[in-house]
């Protein structure tokens, strides 16, 4: 398994965290890390998606609601919410990473973490999401 996506487990454990016990991003990681012991060189990468995630989390939160008809963002999985945060912070934000490989990779983290259900859920709004904004060219496309 490659280093992003060990990264982005990390990642989506402390953004699940913070849904249950929210506190500074900052302090949550390094919990996080004490804790399950990740290797050193996928922190950096996960630590700037998760401070990525918490930074622009009102926005995240808009797009996904935008994008999901038919569910409320609060009757979401907690972790599918987290991997949609995650996914979509990196289609908008994440220069580096075609928005495509982030859709697969979300997809497969709720094949990972979530139900049965995760993957499609997570494939089709992520899928919206990117189609909207490349229709509007509103992507804001920064290097991690």
């Amino acid at each position: 398994m490659g280093k992003r996506r060990k990264a982005r487990e990390l990642a989506i454990q402390v953004l699940f965290h913070l849904e249950f016990s929210p506190g500074d991003p900052d302090e949550v990681f390094d919990l996080i890390c004490e804790v399950f012991n990740p290797l050193k060189k996928i922190r950096a990468f996960s630590k700037a998606l998760v401070l990525g995630v918490c930074k622009n989390k009102p926005y995240l939160d808009e797009l996904i609601q935008q994008a999901s008809t038919n569910w409320r963002l609060e009757r979401m999985a907690r972790v599918d919410r987290c991997i949609l945060r995650l996914g979509v912070f990196e289609i908008v934000f994440a220069k580096d990473i075609p928005p495509k490989v982030s859709i697969d990779e979300s997809v497969e983290l709720g094949k990972i973490f979530g139900t049965d259900d995760s993957g499609a859920f997570i494939n089709g709004i992520l899928d919206n999401i990117y189609n909207q904004l490349e229709k509007e060219d509103r992507f804001q496309k920064n290097h991690l």
